[in-house]
């Protein structure tokens, strides 16, 4: 299916004052149907859907195939793509692939590391590092391969990058944003965010002129299902850190699901007013919840 310009998520990028996305994990299996229907729900509430590749390093279905049937559905998919698994020739048959298929917005990662998956055994790839992918994915938009052969048509490409608002050490996360900005990239989404003040920080440094970072910064925020999910994130999953605070509201609350649709209205609100661009949405099997959850937020 061919989208008209106006909703590609790329004509949006600089243009719209607040932007959504929201991420789905590719089914381990075959069946789409939880995912479509998960897309339909927020059908004109995002302005893209990323679609996650091998997430935790646990083995699912191919997130190109996953991204077509989302953009089949008449909604702008971001195709995530990892370094573990595949070597430059498959990165880049994978890129041109997708292109192909006419997806364009890539999300290029690292990826998790094997042994934190459901195959610890696999062996990884990491031929070459995200940053050395922006790189590709803007070679071949340029028409060639990173061995410098001509290509016969050239794919059109908006990258995407992952920031860490949270990182130890801020300048040296923000010196990787800047690389990854001359890398080709053309918006940012971040890391789970729980602290808005310290993403507020990251803000305020990244807008400093001239050097600053002028593409668009998507905060990640994280639909909370409970305090034993808070805590088993806080211990096993890197980057993130829920507050004790937060964890004791999920301890008190009666209801899961309404105590995370408000805490997720909450930090919505207090990253937009930290300066965010937008919000990228992990809702983690709860995407039911994402309509009601943008309609408190505003």
């Amino acid at each position: 299916m061919s989208l008209p310009e106006s909703e590609r998520f790329e004509s949006k990028l600089g243009k719209k004052p607040f932007l959504v996305t929201m991420e789905v994990n590719p089914p381990k299996g075959t069946d789409l149907s939880e995912i479509l229907k998960a897309v339909e729900g927020v059908r004109g509430l995002v302005d893209a859907v990323n679609v996650t590749d091998g997430s935790g390093a646990i083995m699912r279905a191919c997130p190109l195939a996953v991204a077509k049937a989302i953009l089949d559905a008449g909604i702008d998919p971001i195709f995530q793509m990892t370094c573990r698994d595949r070597n430059r020739l498959a990165l880049q048959a994978d890129l041109l692939g997708a292109a192909i298929l006419g997806i364009r917005n890539v999300l290029l990662l690292t990826g998790d590391d094997p042994k934190a998956g459901d195959h610890p055994e696999a062996k990884p790839v990491f031929d070459i590092t995200s940053a050395a992918l922006m790189q590709v994915a803007r070679g071949l938009a340029q028409g060639a391969d990173m061995a410098g052969k001509t290509l016969t048509g050239s794919p059109r490409f908006c990258i995407g990058a992952a920031a860490d608002p949270g990182a130890k050490d801020l300048e040296a996360e923000l010196q990787k944003c800047k690389a990854k900005i001359a890398g080709g990239t053309a918006f940012f989404q971040t890391q789970a965010v729980f602290d808005a003040e310290g993403f507020g920080r990251f803000m305020a440094k990244a807008r400093v002129a001239p050097a600053g970072l002028h593409k668009p910064v998507l905060a990640g925020v994280l639909l909370v299902k409970s305090a034993k999910m808070a805590r088993y994130m806080n211990e096993h999953v890197w980057g993130i850190r829920v507050p004790d605070g937060l964890i004791a509201r999920f301890e008190q609350a009666a209801d899961k699901r309404a105590e995370c649709v408000a805490v997720t209205v909450e930090l919505i609100r207090a990253v937009r007013g930290a300066g965010a661009d937008g919000v990228h949405l992990y809702a983690l099997g709860w995407e039911d919840l994402v309509p009601e959850i943008l309609k408190g937020a505003g």
